[in-house]
């Protein structure tokens, strides 16, 4: 075909079409290293991967980087400190207190090579907009190999046909991974690290459990609540920080789980309840109506009364006396003035969990958490970790 044959419209898009030609090689979709997901883990293992010269792609499901925090924290606002000033000039240092910044290579008069979230935000507790664009900035600075709109439909397991020369011994090269994407293309790689983090919502079945809102689909404004008792059940960061989004909105909240209050300043980790989030323990220590219980999310039953409200029982007491007689003897079983009257909406916020419905049953996939507790002393340096992952079973789950 000869390029006076062609309309001046389409030549931007053939040129387009080349340059991703000559990009991607003579084999495209077959990669030393596969990164699901484009969050905060996987953009910090492509710039490892990158940094060392790896054959690597990222892939993304959706058409950015992080949009996990294009949903959560449901109410916008996000918990890890950003502290812009530490009265040192030591960049490591003032890195240790930055908790959103990703690694990058030091380089030159100690300037960051990769970016520095304070360019997005000088909030101590930024809102969640500002790291997906502070993660879009990091993959596009450093360059970082990233296809977007790859959805992993599914993994199995296959024979690589690589160069037969092996880095290591520990673990047999030959073994290699298909992913297959949602228009059946497919991937293959001898490494599959999976970075795609927690995301779908722990739930917990129980008699009414149909009546039950998910912190996933809250509405990030509580004015629906007005004047409603609300029983939240979990006791973490997304319980309270739904407590005090609906707080100035409802009559009373009751936030229920197995375990008491676990606070970070206490218990030094930083995923238990921070400060930022505890508006509720004022109220409830002031007598101010809200209200802490600790109990079974698996043993409870919600009951709808005749007015559509929801009474909080045992499903022991449903099984053996039924919904009418169950509503009355709930009082009587859990002793608690929280949980004495009957609740208008019941919200689940039990935290997430990983979704591995992607891979194949044929065998177990997954490196053990054990094997990287054995190896917890090599991973402080990016070679050390790469090297580690290159003689590693060829799957690894992270998140950052």
């Amino acid at each position: 075909m000869q390029l006076s044959s062609v309309p001046l419209s389409l030549l931007p898009l053939l040129a387009a079409q080349c340059l991703c030609s000559l990009a991607d090689g003579p084999h495209p979709r077959r990669h030393d290293y596969c990164v699901l997901g484009a969050g905060p883990a996987g953009l910090q293992m492509g710039h490892f991967l990158q940094e060392t010269g790896r054959d690597y792609v990222i892939l993304e499901r959706n058409h950015e980087p992080g949009s996990f925090f294009a949903i959560y924290p449901r109410h916008g606002r996000l918990i890890s400190i950003n502290k812009l000033f530490t009265g040192r000039h030591n960049p490591e240092f003032n890195l240790r207190h930055d908790w959103n910044s990703l690694l990058g290579a030091v380089r030159g008069r100690g300037q960051p090579r990769a970016p520095l979230f304070s360019r997005v935000s000088s909030a101590l507790y930024p809102p969640a907009h500002s790291l997906r664009r502070y993660l879009s900035l990091f993959a596009q600075e450093l360059r970082l190999r990233v296809r977007y709109g790859v959805d992993v439909a599914g993994v199995s397991q296959g024979t690589s046909q690589g160069n037969g020369e092996k880095e290591c011994d520990r673990f047999d090269q030959s073994q290699s991974y298909t992913l297959t994407d949602q228009e059946g293309l497919n991937y293959t790689c001898r490494v599959l690290l999976v970075a795609s983090g927690l995301w779908e919502p722990q739930q917990v079945r129980f008699p009414g459990w149909e009546a039950v809102e998910g912190y996933e689909s809250l509405p990030r404004d509580g004015s629906g609540f007005q004047g409603q008792a609300v029983l939240i059940l979990g006791k973490g960061n997304s319980a309270f920080e739904t407590a005090a989004a609906l707080l100035p909105h409802t009559a009373r909240i009751a936030l229920y789980s197995p375990r008491p209050v676990r606070l970070a300043w206490q218990t030094h980790y930083v995923g238990d309840l921070r400060a930022v989030n505890t508006e509720l323990l004022d109220t409830y220590q002031l007598k101010s109506l809200d209200g802490l219980v600790d109990g079974s999310v698996e043993q409870l039953a919600l009951v709808r009364d005749a007015r559509g409200r929801l009474h909080v029982t045992l499903a022991e007491l449903l099984r053996l006396h039924g919904n009418d007689s169950a509503a009355t003897r709930a009082a009587h079983h859990h002793d608690n003035f929280s949980l004495r009257r009957p609740f208008d909406r019941v919200v689940r916020c039990l935290g997430f969990r990983f979704n591995s419905s992607i891979f194949h049953r044929s065998g177990s996939l997954m490196l053990p958490a054990t094997e990287l507790l054995h190896h917890h002393n090599t991973l402080h340096r990016p070679e050390s970790l790469l090297q580690y992952y290159s003689c590693a079973p060829p799957v690894a789950v992270l998140w950052l």
